[in-house]
């Protein structure tokens, strides 16, 4: 079985343009966010998946000096660009992971996979975005491929194909999501960046946090924030965009 971890990235950010690139503890945000996935034990495979808009050839340079295996497809038909580099990679299980989440928990990440592997005979896919307990910014979602085409077969809408998954989150008639929580509620925290506040958070959580060769959790985040709670004011007014959820 292959579980791939799909990130979707791109250079076009309306409100923080080329933030996953953006440097922090000198290293590029996506590559912080493709380390922290590789200590994950149940992904199989991580890709990068970026467009074919010339502003994205710094993205495939990034994945070419490291490594990395991505895919090059449509800007604004992002259901698509998964759909075709799961079929490039053989995806048995998507896990789809966004640019933007550059303190991805892949003890997370792994328990959200878990859920969908034991749930299948249930649920459609896992998530832990459907009933939020985790901060914004550890989002994960799982679906076997066979859900991936069915999406793409399906939806039809230029909105619902750009959110890739949204048409799920819309019709709890059609599809089963299996809600990955946890005993804490920490959905009022904001881990994800949209804008240069949340960037100043996340280098402030790296500076204090961030060694080679090793990855910092939730949990020591968490603890960080308890002993510095100044660094939760850092980004306390910035507005999520509201998309759907």
């Amino acid at each position: 079985m292959n579980v791939v971890a799909i990130i979707q990235a791109r250079m076009g950010s309306t409100r923080l343009t080329g933030k996953v690139l953006k440097d922090i503890s000198g290293k590029p945000m996506l590559w912080h966010i493709i380390n922290r996935l590789r200590f994950s034990k149940l992904i199989n495979k991580i890709v990068v998946a970026t467009s074919v808009n010339k502003k994205d050839d710094a993205i495939e340079a990034l994945c070419r000096k490291n490594k990395i295996d991505f895919y090059r497809g449509s800007e604004e038909d992002v259901l698509d660009r998964y759909y075709q580099a799961a079929i490039l990679y053989k995806a048995d299980y998507v896990v789809r992971i966004t640019a933007d989440c550059p303190l991805i928990d892949p003890q997370v990440v792994d328990k959200v996979i878990s859920g969908c592997l034991k749930k299948k005979n249930i649920f459609d896919g896992a998530s832990n975005a459907v009933r939020r307990t985790f901060p914004r910014g550890l989002d994960t979602e799982v679906f076997p491929f066979s859900i991936l085409k069915t999406l793409w077969t399906q939806v039809k809408e230029s909105s619902q194909r750009e959110h890739v998954t949204i048409f799920m989150y819309e019709n709890p008639n059609l599809f089963k999501l299996y809600s990955v929580e946890q005993e804490r509620n920490m959905s009022h925290l904001r881990w994800t960046v949209d804008e240069e506040k949340d960037l100043k958070l996340v280098k402030e959580i790296y500076n204090k946090l961030y060694k080679k060769k090793t990855v910092f959790s939730t949990e020591d985040i968490m603890r960080l924030l308890e002993r510095n709670p100044y660094i939760c004011d850092i980004n306390k007014d910035v507005k999520q965009k509201v998309i759907f959820r």
